[in-house]
């Protein structure tokens, strides 16, 4: 069997919007608060939490290095919820989301952090758990909490299954 090669490109708003928001304050403007001590770049993702009497929740996950190559065996998407990702440990990490059609994920894409960037999938959006190449790593996580069922997995066939390339050596990023 042969494993299909899935590159990693570098995460950028343009590359990420069919899929979500880059929370990110580069190329931003932000306004001055707080007497001019502080920056505040306003509104960087859509939070969408509250539908079926969701309420939003703020989490931190921790996460161990995974190993590479690296292949990803399956995907998973929150019909009811966006969810945002922000690293607290400046770690870069690779983001792995795909279309929707006919209620399956098709189109499969890969996307490396410079670090620094969060993420934030719209609601349905099909993604891999987030993926960390070089070492333990925590992330804020923004998503929801409440009734009903927000959780829907997708299983690759084992000939529909991609390996990562591109993502070993993030730390020259």
């Amino acid at each position: 069997m042969s494993i299909k090669q899935l590159p990693v490109e570098p995460l950028t708003q343009d590359r990420f919007a069919p899929f979500g928001d880059v929370i990110e304050v580069a190329g931003k403007q932000g306004f001055q608060i707080n007497e001019g001590m502080a920056r505040r770049y306003h509104d960087l993702a859509r939070v969408e939490v509250t539908r079926e009497h969701g309420r939003p929740i703020v989490s931190i996950l921790t996460t161990r290095p995974n190993t590479f190559p690296f292949v990803v065996k399956s995907v998973q998407r929150y019909p009811l919820s966006s969810q945002a990702f922000v690293p607290l440990t400046g770690c870069p990490f690779v983001v792995v989301v795909a279309e929707d059609r006919d209620a399956g994920p098709t189109r499969v894409r890969a996307f490396i952090t410079n670090g620094k960037q969060g993420i934030n999938y719209r609601p349905g959006v099909w993604h891999h758990t987030l993926i960390v190449p070089d070492r333990e790593a925590e992330f804020l996580v923004i998503d929801r909490g409440g009734p009903g069922e927000n959780c829907d997995q997708h299983w690759f066939e084992e000939a529909d299954r991609l390996v990562l390339t591109g993502a070993e050596a993030t730390e020259e990023r």
